[in-house]
């Protein structure tokens, strides 16, 4: 469990940027941060991936293995994106080989476009996203930190970076979570807070929040190979499932439909119907049936 006690950062005599911060990351859990501009995410997050210290404070049990999306990522570099990748995986300990598979495949799957030779500082700003996410995935972390992650992508690379997320609390990772808006700050996470002030404070939990949701009902295609077995309730937004032989109906949240959808697909799932459901106030990921 990596800690964080009483931790406070100040720089120089202004003002304190974070003051009496406690948070705890568990293996496996989801955790937002909601935050204004200038509240003090980015510097909160820096000092969990330890790359700042805290004025005061301790930090305990933070894990070897990190994952980080900086809210920056370096727009001058000149290396290519292939280049930047397959060296940050070389100085995480995988073979070139490696490194270079495994880059490819995530930036496939994020939908980079344009040519991977190109220099970072060429790139757009949804793309050397995608390349920023694709880095701090190219070893499984055992924390995994994301400032703004959303931001500058497209709406598929949005429902990927919703199952990348997924995928690595699934595999046992703490993943903590930057965004200043609502939709995307309760994707997946199974604990929110709100930075103000300098100050971190729970969020109101989702109970009595009425969601607006539709049925998706998802079948295995008549022709073709078998889909890939999905755990429907660990996805971003999912209220329950209820299967019936090969057809699986699955009730999401509206805001994360269009992700749901995409991951079926990816899976090879057949999306045989969709249909408004009566607003639910259960919050997503509260079970299945």
């Amino acid at each position: 469990m990596l800690r964080l006690e009483a931790v406070s950062k100040r720089y120089g005599r202004a003002a304190p940027v974070l003051t009496g911060v406690d948070l705890e990351l568990t293996a496996g859990q989801v955790v937002a941060i909601k935050g204004g501009n200038g509240s003090g995410k980015s510097t909160l997050l820096r000092i969990v991936v330890g790359l700042s210290s805290p004025s005061t404070g301790i930090v305990t049990g933070r894990p070897a293995s990190i994952g980080y999306v900086p809210e920056r990522f370096p727009p001058d570099e000149r290396l290519s994106a292939a280049a930047y990748l397959l060296h940050m995986g070389r100085i995480r300990g995988l073979t070139t080989r490696v490194a270079s598979r495994r880059a490819a495949r995530l930036c496939d799957r994020l939908g980079l476009i344009g040519d991977a030779s190109a220099p970072l500082q060429r790139l757009s700003k949804g793309n050397a996203q995608k390349v920023a996410v694709a880095q701090a995935l190219l070893v499984a972390p055992q924390l995994l930190v994301l400032d703004e992650p959303w931001s500058g992508l497209d709406i598929t690379a949005h429902g990927v970076l919703n199952e990348l997320v997924t995928e690595a609390a699934g595999s046992g990772a703490a993943v903590l979570f930057t965004d200043h808006g609502d939709a995307l700050t309760s994707a997946g996470a199974s604990v929110g807070y709100e930075l103000t002030g300098g100050r971190l404070r729970p969020r109101p939990g989702a109970a009595g929040q009425r969601h607006v949701v539709t049925e998706v009902v998802l079948a295995a295609p008549v022709t073709g190979p078998q889909p890939r077995r999905v755990q429907w309730s660990a996805l971003p937004g999912v209220l329950d499932t209820c299967h019936e032989g090969d057809t699986v109906t699955v009730r999401v949240a509206d805001e994360h439909r269009d992700a749901l959808l995409l991951a079926a697909l990816r899976r090879g799932w057949s999306v045989t119907e969709l249909r408004r459901a009566a607003a639910s106030a259960q919050p997503p990921g509260s079970g299945a049936r």
